[in-house]
Protein backbone atom coordinates (compact mmCIF):
# COMPACT_ATOMS: atom_id res chain seq x y z
CA UNK A 1 0.00 0.00 0.00
CA UNK A 2 1.83 3.13 -1.18
CA UNK A 3 0.90 6.19 0.89
CA UNK A 4 1.75 9.85 1.22
CA UNK A 5 -0.59 10.47 4.13
CA UNK A 6 -3.18 12.22 1.97
CA UNK A 7 -6.89 11.50 2.17
CA UNK A 8 -6.79 9.81 -1.23
CA UNK A 9 -3.97 7.52 -0.18
CA UNK A 10 -5.81 6.60 3.01
CA UNK A 11 -8.87 5.56 1.01
CA UNK A 12 -6.69 3.19 -1.02
CA UNK A 13 -5.09 1.88 2.16
CA UNK A 14 -8.46 1.21 3.81
CA UNK A 15 -9.69 -0.80 0.86
CA UNK A 16 -6.35 -2.63 0.69
CA UNK A 17 -6.67 -3.51 4.36
CA UNK A 18 -10.11 -4.92 3.57
CA UNK A 19 -8.58 -7.27 1.00
CA UNK A 20 -5.65 -8.20 3.23
CA UNK A 21 -8.03 -9.08 6.05
CA UNK A 22 -10.17 -11.23 3.77
CA UNK A 23 -7.13 -12.99 2.30
CA UNK A 24 -5.19 -13.19 5.58
CA UNK A 25 -2.27 -11.51 3.80
CA UNK A 26 0.77 -9.59 5.02
CA UNK A 27 0.35 -5.82 4.73
CA UNK A 28 3.27 -3.81 3.33
CA UNK A 29 3.01 -0.03 3.76
CA UNK A 30 5.40 2.07 1.64
CA UNK A 31 5.98 5.82 1.59
CA UNK A 32 8.18 7.31 -1.13
CA UNK A 33 9.73 10.75 -0.94
CA UNK A 34 9.45 11.41 -4.65
CA UNK A 35 12.56 13.07 -6.06
CA UNK A 36 11.54 12.95 -9.74
CA UNK A 37 10.55 16.62 -9.83
CA UNK A 38 13.72 17.58 -8.00
CA UNK A 39 15.92 16.33 -10.83
CA UNK A 40 14.87 19.32 -12.93
CA UNK A 41 15.62 21.80 -10.15
CA UNK A 42 18.77 20.39 -8.62
CA UNK A 43 19.73 23.78 -7.23
CA UNK A 44 16.80 23.56 -4.85
CA UNK A 45 18.03 20.24 -3.54
CA UNK A 46 21.52 21.63 -3.10
CA UNK A 47 20.08 24.22 -0.71
CA UNK A 48 17.96 21.70 1.15
CA UNK A 49 19.53 21.41 4.59
CA UNK A 50 19.67 18.43 6.91
CA UNK A 51 16.75 19.68 8.97
CA UNK A 52 14.51 19.91 5.91
CA UNK A 53 15.45 16.42 4.81
CA UNK A 54 14.73 15.12 8.30
CA UNK A 55 11.31 16.78 8.19
CA UNK A 56 10.44 15.11 4.90
CA UNK A 57 11.55 11.72 6.15
CA UNK A 58 9.55 12.22 9.36
CA UNK A 59 6.44 13.00 7.32
CA UNK A 60 6.95 9.79 5.36
CA UNK A 61 7.30 7.82 8.59
CA UNK A 62 4.13 9.41 9.92
CA UNK A 63 2.28 8.42 6.75
CA UNK A 64 3.25 4.74 6.97
CA UNK A 65 2.64 4.62 10.72
CA UNK A 66 -0.89 5.95 10.21
CA UNK A 67 -1.73 3.17 7.74
CA UNK A 68 -0.05 0.54 9.90
CA UNK A 69 -2.22 1.67 12.81
CA UNK A 70 -5.34 1.40 10.65
CA UNK A 71 -4.40 -2.15 9.72
CA UNK A 72 -3.74 -3.21 13.30
CA UNK A 73 -6.93 -1.56 14.51
CA UNK A 74 -8.85 -3.50 11.88
CA UNK A 75 -7.25 -6.84 12.76
CA UNK A 76 -4.68 -7.13 15.53
CA UNK A 77 -3.41 -10.37 14.00
CA UNK A 78 -2.49 -8.81 10.65
CA UNK A 79 1.25 -8.85 10.01
CA UNK A 80 2.33 -5.34 8.98
CA UNK A 81 5.64 -4.23 7.44
CA UNK A 82 6.52 -0.56 6.85
CA UNK A 83 9.16 1.12 4.70
CA UNK A 84 10.15 4.62 3.55
CA UNK A 85 12.33 5.27 0.51
CA UNK A 86 13.47 8.10 -1.76
CA UNK A 87 13.25 8.05 -5.53
CA UNK A 88 10.77 8.25 -8.37
CA UNK A 89 7.54 6.99 -6.85
CA UNK A 90 6.34 4.52 -9.48
CA UNK A 91 9.83 3.10 -9.99
CA UNK A 92 10.31 2.57 -6.26
CA UNK A 93 6.89 0.91 -6.02
CA UNK A 94 7.72 -1.37 -8.96
CA UNK A 95 11.06 -2.35 -7.43
CA UNK A 96 9.53 -2.93 -4.00
CA UNK A 97 6.90 -5.22 -5.53
CA UNK A 98 9.58 -7.31 -7.25
CA UNK A 99 11.94 -7.49 -4.28
CA UNK A 100 9.31 -8.37 -1.70
CA UNK A 101 7.13 -10.86 -3.54
CA UNK A 102 4.08 -8.60 -3.43
CA UNK A 103 0.87 -10.20 -4.74
CA UNK A 104 -1.23 -7.05 -5.18
CA UNK A 105 -1.03 -3.28 -4.70
CA UNK A 106 -3.78 -1.04 -3.27
CA UNK A 107 -3.64 2.69 -3.82
CA UNK A 108 -5.80 5.81 -4.10
CA UNK A 109 -6.34 7.80 -7.27
CA UNK A 110 -5.40 11.13 -5.72
CA UNK A 111 -2.41 12.14 -3.60
CA UNK A 112 -0.25 15.09 -2.68
CA UNK A 113 2.04 16.77 -5.22
CA UNK A 114 5.13 18.93 -4.97
CA UNK A 115 8.89 18.73 -4.71
CA UNK A 116 8.94 17.26 -1.21
CA UNK A 117 5.94 14.93 -1.35
CA UNK A 118 4.94 11.64 -2.89
CA UNK A 119 3.10 12.26 -6.14
CA UNK A 120 0.86 9.25 -5.58
CA UNK A 121 -2.09 10.38 -7.66
CA UNK A 122 -0.01 11.40 -10.66
CA UNK A 123 1.95 8.14 -10.72
CA UNK A 124 -1.07 5.84 -10.43
CA UNK A 125 -1.26 5.40 -14.20
CA UNK A 126 2.49 4.74 -14.44
CA UNK A 127 2.13 2.11 -11.74
CA UNK A 128 -0.69 0.51 -13.74
CA UNK A 129 1.55 0.38 -16.82
CA UNK A 130 4.70 -0.93 -15.13
CA UNK A 131 3.89 -3.02 -12.07
CA UNK A 132 3.32 -6.66 -12.95
CA UNK A 133 0.79 -7.55 -10.23
CA UNK A 134 -2.90 -6.67 -9.84
CA UNK A 135 -3.60 -3.19 -8.53
CA UNK A 136 -6.66 -2.12 -6.57
CA UNK A 137 -7.34 1.55 -7.29
CA UNK A 138 -9.78 3.22 -4.91
CA UNK A 139 -11.44 6.55 -5.76
CA UNK A 140 -12.33 9.14 -3.09
CA UNK A 141 -15.96 7.96 -3.21
CA UNK A 142 -14.82 4.59 -1.81
CA UNK A 143 -13.96 6.20 1.54
CA UNK A 144 -16.90 4.61 3.35
CA UNK A 145 -17.41 1.60 1.09
CA UNK A 146 -15.80 -1.31 2.90
CA UNK A 147 -14.90 -4.42 0.91
CA UNK A 148 -15.95 -7.15 3.31
CA UNK A 149 -17.93 -10.36 3.06
CA UNK A 150 -20.82 -8.54 4.72
CA UNK A 151 -20.87 -5.63 2.25
CA UNK A 152 -19.70 -6.99 -1.12
CA UNK A 153 -22.50 -8.57 -3.13
CA UNK A 154 -21.78 -7.79 -6.78
CA UNK A 155 -18.49 -7.85 -8.71
CA UNK A 156 -18.35 -6.53 -12.28
CA UNK A 157 -15.97 -8.36 -14.64
CA UNK A 158 -15.82 -6.84 -18.16
CA UNK A 159 -14.48 -9.21 -20.80
CA UNK A 160 -13.64 -9.20 -24.49
CA UNK A 161 -12.53 -12.83 -24.57
CA UNK A 162 -8.86 -11.84 -24.87
CA UNK A 163 -5.94 -13.20 -22.90
CA UNK A 164 -5.80 -9.98 -20.90
CA UNK A 165 -9.46 -10.27 -20.00
CA UNK A 166 -9.07 -13.96 -19.09
CA UNK A 167 -6.57 -13.12 -16.35
CA UNK A 168 -9.02 -10.57 -14.94
CA UNK A 169 -11.85 -13.10 -15.13
CA UNK A 170 -9.88 -15.56 -12.98
CA UNK A 171 -9.14 -12.87 -10.39
CA UNK A 172 -12.72 -11.61 -10.47
CA UNK A 173 -14.12 -15.06 -9.81
CA UNK A 174 -11.57 -15.74 -7.06
CA UNK A 175 -12.43 -12.47 -5.31
CA UNK A 176 -16.17 -13.04 -5.72
CA UNK A 177 -15.70 -16.47 -4.16
CA UNK A 178 -13.82 -14.94 -1.21
CA UNK A 179 -16.59 -12.40 -0.63
CA UNK A 180 -19.44 -14.81 -1.44
CA UNK A 181 -20.57 -12.38 -4.14
CA UNK A 182 -22.13 -12.64 -7.60
CA UNK A 183 -20.04 -12.09 -10.76
CA UNK A 184 -21.53 -9.79 -13.39
CA UNK A 185 -19.80 -10.61 -16.69
CA UNK A 186 -20.09 -7.81 -19.26
CA UNK A 187 -19.26 -7.82 -22.97
CA UNK A 188 -19.69 -4.51 -24.81
CA UNK A 189 -20.23 -4.25 -28.56
CA UNK A 190 -18.88 -0.95 -29.89
CA UNK A 191 -20.54 -0.60 -33.32
CA UNK A 192 -18.70 2.69 -34.00
CA UNK A 193 -15.51 0.71 -34.70
CA UNK A 194 -17.05 -0.87 -37.79
CA UNK A 195 -17.20 0.53 -41.35
CA UNK A 196 -20.24 2.69 -42.19
CA UNK A 197 -21.04 0.38 -45.09
CA UNK A 198 -21.95 -2.37 -42.66
CA UNK A 199 -25.57 -2.42 -41.53
CA UNK A 200 -26.11 -2.20 -37.74
CA UNK A 201 -27.83 -5.57 -37.68
CA UNK A 202 -24.88 -7.08 -39.55
CA UNK A 203 -22.44 -5.67 -37.01
CA UNK A 204 -24.48 -6.96 -34.08
CA UNK A 205 -24.77 -10.38 -35.66
CA UNK A 206 -21.01 -10.44 -36.30
CA UNK A 207 -20.19 -9.66 -32.68
CA UNK A 208 -23.00 -11.40 -30.83
CA UNK A 209 -21.52 -14.87 -31.19
CA UNK A 210 -18.02 -14.04 -29.83
CA UNK A 211 -19.68 -12.00 -27.09
CA UNK A 212 -21.81 -14.93 -26.01
CA UNK A 213 -18.74 -17.14 -26.21
CA UNK A 214 -16.77 -14.82 -23.92
CA UNK A 215 -19.61 -14.78 -21.40
CA UNK A 216 -19.93 -18.54 -21.52
CA UNK A 217 -16.23 -18.84 -20.67
CA UNK A 218 -16.83 -16.71 -17.58
CA UNK A 219 -19.86 -18.79 -16.67
CA UNK A 220 -17.90 -22.04 -16.92
CA UNK A 221 -15.06 -20.70 -14.77
CA UNK A 222 -17.47 -19.37 -12.16
CA UNK A 223 -19.29 -22.69 -12.02
CA UNK A 224 -16.02 -24.44 -11.17
CA UNK A 225 -15.78 -22.23 -8.07
CA UNK A 226 -19.45 -22.46 -7.20
CA UNK A 227 -19.81 -18.72 -7.80
CA UNK A 228 -23.10 -17.24 -9.02
CA UNK A 229 -22.79 -15.43 -12.35
CA UNK A 230 -24.91 -13.37 -14.70
CA UNK A 231 -23.89 -12.22 -18.19
CA UNK A 232 -24.79 -9.21 -20.34
CA UNK A 233 -23.98 -8.16 -23.91
CA UNK A 234 -24.38 -4.38 -24.26
CA UNK A 235 -23.97 -2.00 -27.19
CA UNK A 236 -21.81 1.12 -26.92
CA UNK A 237 -18.29 2.38 -26.14
CA UNK A 238 -16.71 -0.05 -23.63
CA UNK A 239 -15.70 2.54 -21.02
CA UNK A 240 -19.13 4.15 -20.93
CA UNK A 241 -20.88 0.77 -20.79
CA UNK A 242 -18.65 -0.38 -17.92
CA UNK A 243 -19.09 2.85 -15.95
CA UNK A 244 -22.87 2.87 -16.43
CA UNK A 245 -23.13 -0.74 -15.32
CA UNK A 246 -20.86 -0.11 -12.33
CA UNK A 247 -23.23 2.61 -11.13
CA UNK A 248 -25.96 0.01 -10.60
CA UNK A 249 -25.27 -1.75 -7.30
CA UNK A 250 -21.74 -2.91 -8.24
CA UNK A 251 -19.30 -3.01 -5.32
CA UNK A 252 -16.08 -3.14 -7.35
CA UNK A 253 -14.82 -3.78 -10.87
CA UNK A 254 -12.17 -6.30 -11.95
CA UNK A 255 -10.69 -5.43 -15.35
CA UNK A 256 -7.69 -6.44 -17.46
CA UNK A 257 -5.03 -3.89 -18.32
CA UNK A 258 -4.51 -5.33 -21.79
CA UNK A 259 -6.89 -6.59 -24.47
CA UNK A 260 -7.05 -7.13 -28.22
CA UNK A 261 -7.61 -4.47 -30.85
CA UNK A 262 -8.88 -4.68 -34.40
CA UNK A 263 -12.27 -5.26 -35.97
CA UNK A 264 -12.85 -8.54 -34.18
CA UNK A 265 -12.07 -7.40 -30.63
CA UNK A 266 -12.34 -4.39 -28.38
CA UNK A 267 -9.10 -2.97 -27.05
CA UNK A 268 -10.15 -3.65 -23.46
CA UNK A 269 -6.87 -2.39 -22.05
CA UNK A 270 -7.29 1.02 -23.68
CA UNK A 271 -10.39 1.78 -21.62
CA UNK A 272 -8.95 0.72 -18.27
CA UNK A 273 -7.48 4.14 -17.48
CA UNK A 274 -10.78 5.79 -18.41
CA UNK A 275 -12.62 3.47 -16.05
CA UNK A 276 -10.08 4.03 -13.27
CA UNK A 277 -10.36 7.82 -13.61
CA UNK A 278 -14.14 7.92 -13.59
CA UNK A 279 -15.45 4.99 -11.56
CA UNK A 280 -17.06 5.70 -8.21
CA UNK A 281 -16.19 2.22 -6.92
CA UNK A 282 -12.80 0.53 -6.50
CA UNK A 283 -11.28 -0.92 -9.67
CA UNK A 284 -9.06 -4.01 -9.48
CA UNK A 285 -6.71 -3.87 -12.49
CA UNK A 286 -5.18 -7.17 -13.57
CA UNK A 287 -2.20 -7.46 -15.98
CA UNK A 288 -1.94 -10.32 -18.42
CA UNK A 289 -0.13 -13.41 -17.16
CA UNK A 290 3.52 -12.95 -18.03
CA UNK A 291 3.35 -9.12 -18.24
Amino acid sequence: MPTDGSDGALVGAKRGIDLATTADAIVHVLSVVDTSEADAVSSVLEREDTEQRATVEAEAETAVDAVASLARDRDAELEVTTATERGTAFRVIDRYVDENGIDAVAMGTKGLTGLRRVVLGSVAENVLRTVGVPILVAPPDAEDTALTEETVENVLVPTDGSRGAAAAVDWGITLADAFDAMVHALYSVDTSRYPDRMEPDEVLTTLDQPGRGALEMVRERATEYGVSVTGTVATGPPARIILDYADDEIDFVVIGTHGRSGLERHLLGSVTENVVRNADVPVFCVPMDGD
